[in-house]
């Protein structure tokens, strides 16, 4: 049985969590089973999953087979980027100058404020009244 190598790659955004597998290919990007065109239909989340390829230059070198949950479009987004720069890191510890310059190895630590209580939102207050 040919034993084949995979890069494991865990990236988190907001609330979203992706599981990475990097292996020798041609390039393939694989979400929840179904093509990246398809699972993200926006140009810019597209471009934000691709990019640690881009940075790196290793586009084709690679097929990435992702598992993504939580949170939304755009938190995935996020969460596959820095999953898939963290499994190139495995993949070539060389890469890792590159993928820092462009803070692909940085977890957004961004995240929702909780609403508080008394208040219909996070920072917004209901409306003031005189009398």
């Amino acid at each position: 049985m040919a034993q084949t190598t995979e890069f494991l790659g865990t990236g988190r955004r907001k609330t979203a969590v992706a599981r990475v597998r990097l292996a020798a290919g041609s390039g393939k990007i694989q979400i929840n089973g179904r093509p990246m065109e398809v699972y993200f239909t926006v140009d810019s989340q597209r471009l934000l999953v691709t990019q640690p390829f881009t940075v790196t230059e290793s586009a084709t070198k690679f097929d990435a087979r992702i598992n993504v949950k939580g949170g939304g479009p755009t938190g995935q987004a996020g969460a596959v980027r820095h999953g898939i720069a963290r499994a190139l890191l495995e993949a070539d510890a060389t890469l890792r100058p590159a993928l820092k310059a462009e803070g692909l190895l940085t977890r957004d630590p961004r995240m929702r404020e909780r609403k508080k209580y008394g208040q219909p939102g996070a920072r917004k207050r209901f409306q003031y009244s005189k009398r």
